[in-house]
């Protein structure tokens, strides 16, 4: 009888501090359930492609050279178009524009034929070379040129080659210089009729040019 007793009392003073305790109990019970289903409710982490970016701050015209790039993730709603994949780095390509840390490498960002994209139908990326190195100094990816021959020996006056031509790159001196001929290099987007009288006109006469911003 003293065991059942006992039995008694201890249901009872269990029942007693549950009662006391019950909200407290019902408040721990409800947390561990929210808990529970938090990662039911979270929503997952959206997709992600990989693409190049710039490692660091790079300047135009800067063959790319490993360390220059990395791979990032990138969300597909901002993915930019033309972004370049890890697995085909352009290494020993030229930029044609500069890249800021962490901005993605598009393939117009690259000196190549991928530079004349977003040009009017019918214009094509071609290097010239003009006579005075000074004045490509001064142009920046994105100027808007009139093209200019003119006879060094004076005998005929000058004439315009080309109106309307866009800079598409202006590669480093380094990259384009070969010592052969004088001048220096720039990219520009030429209409098709005008690529014949501008490439003959960069070897055989003085090439200059008038220019804005655009």
């Amino acid at each position: 009888m003293d065991l059942l007793g006992t039995l008694a009392r201890t249901r009872a003073t269990l029942r007693r501090h549950l009662l006391r305790h019950r909200r407290l109990l019902a408040a721990l019970l409800l947390a561990g359930a929210a808990a529970s289903s938090l990662p039911v409710l979270a929503p997952p982490d959206p997709p992600t492609a990989a693409v190049l970016v710039a490692a660091r701050d790079l300047p135009a015209g800067r063959v790319l050279a490993p360390g220059d790039l990395t791979s990032a993730p990138l969300p597909p709603g901002v993915l930019p178009a033309g972004a370049v994949p890890p697995g085909s780095p352009p290494l020993g390509r030229a930029l044609a524009a500069p890249l800021r840390r962490g901005e993605p490498l598009t393939d117009v960002r690259l000196v190549g034929p991928g530079l004349a994209t977003g040009q009017p139908s019918g214009a094509v990326a071609v290097p010239i070379r003009l006579a005075d190195a000074g004045q490509v100094a001064l142009l920046a990816a994105g100027d808007v040129l009139d093209l200019l021959a003119t006879d060094p020996r004076g005998a005929a006056p000058s004439r315009v080659l080309a109106r309307a031509a866009v800079v598409l790159a202006v590669p480093a001196a380094s990259a384009a210089e070969d010592g052969a001929l004088p001048g220096r290099l720039v990219v520009v987007a030429l209409r098709s009729s005008d690529v014949y009288h501008v490439t003959a006109a960069s070897v055989a006469s003085y090439v200059t040019y008038t220019w804005s911003r655009s």
